[in-house]
């Protein structure tokens, strides 16, 4: 059982490897919590704040205070029953932010207190969730633990997926589908403090506007531009597309890719199934690619998290890239949330806030 405690925003001396429940002085720990749960398969009308149980975290987690949540597209297609990988349809939630108020077993208690920011299987629609250490990284320095609820899963999916199998070169050129999502903004930011040229696709002038501020070379407006005739006609040829899209995209991706270059699939949003021509993966020698973050097994997801401490919290503590957060809303209100999403209205991240004493923030 977790001793009955829980502690405040400070960093705690460090100390031995625990053996057991861990909690630093302070007002006591409650034994149960709210979270919102899918209380079945559907539209954002079947979420549904409920009380449970506050979790006890097991040998080698972490229990964090929730302070903020992100609200990803991945909990929509989980929320629908439509997400592979998903343990269950209730327990929503892939990141968050707050403070460290009891370690498990084998955790060190310097963890103890520590505001961070958390990547997670399910469950970040709550109050308290339990973590697996490794899974946990310090805000950067310079950024609002807010904000940094919306940072593990884009940062995590864009580092990985960029990155880890062989960066870009500066100078070359990248393409970024869906520019002004989350997982965009992250990828038009990484790539741009990398040297790398970027192009981008969006849906309205005003995400144009946004995404050329955060260093976008080029943003083509998919609803009045084709963006591989405006590629060809710029003589662009991008060394890695990253894309969002999937089955509609498949062919004209493979088509303006430079030779040697690489196709990384990360999301379908217009479907998952598509014939394919393989004479251009052919001739220009094409990789094609995809993953998802949520499935690897943690030994990859440790490695991940320890590069973005490593790599790309600097940049945020620098300034070179800055959290985009669209809205903040209170917990309650996560069926909004999740409205916003499918209306893509949003520019960068939406989150939802756990602490009933945090005033939601308006839509930028």
């Amino acid at each position: 059982m977790i001793p009955a405690t829980e502690g405040h925003a400070h960093h705690v001396p460090p100390g031995r490897e625990g053996h057991a429940h861990h909690v630093p002085p302070g007002r006591p720990l409650p034994q149960h919590m709210r979270a919102v749960v899918a209380s079945r398969p559907g539209g954002p009308e079947v979420l549904t704040m409920t009380r449970r149980a506050l979790p006890q975290p097991a040998r080698g987690e972490a229990l964090v205070r929730v302070v903020a949540a992100g609200v990803n597209r991945a909990d929509l297609m989980q929320r629908a029953g439509d997400y592979p990988g998903a343990a269950a349809v209730a327990d929503l939630g892939l990141e968050v932010s707050g403070v460290v108020v009891a370690a498990g077993p084998d955790v060190a208690d310097d963890l103890l207190g520590r505001e961070v920011c958390a990547l997670l299987p399910g469950g970040g629609y709550a109050e308290y969730v339990a973590v697996r250490a490794a899974h946990l990284a310090p805000v950067p320095a310079g950024v609002s633990t807010v904000d940094a609820g919306g940072l593990m899963e884009a940062a995590a999916t864009v580092w990985s997926n960029l990155y880890m199998p062989g960066k870009p070169e500066p100078g070359s050129w990248l393409l970024v589908h869906g520019g002004a999502s989350g997982i965009g903004a992250t990828a038009v930011q990484l790539a741009a403090a990398h040297g790398v040229r970027v192009a981008t696709t969006v849906g309205s002038p005003d995400k144009a506007r946004f995404v050329e501020e955060l260093g976008a070379d080029l943003v083509i407006d998919h609803r009045r531009q084709d963006f591989a005739d405006e590629l060809r006609d710029r003589g662009i040829r991008p060394a890695v597309v990253l894309d969002i899209v999937g089955a509609d995209y498949l062919q004209r991706n493979l088509r303006v890719l430079d030779r040697g270059g690489r196709l990384v699939v990360i999301g379908h949003q217009s479907g998952s199934k598509a014939p394919i021509d393989l004479e251009p993966l052919l001739r220009n020698n094409l990789t094609l690619t995809g993953s998802g973050l949520r499935m690897r097994p943690d030994h990859e997801k440790d490695q991940i998290i320890a590069d973005l401490v490593r790599h790309v919290w600097p940049l945020y503590e620098s300034g070179a890239i800055v959290p985009t957060t669209h809205a903040a809303l209170p917990l309650e209100r996560a069926a909004e949330a999740h409205r916003l999403l499918e209306q893509s209205h949003h520019r960068g991240k939406v989150l939802l806030l756990a602490d009933p004493g945090l005033p939601p923030t308006p839509e930028s």
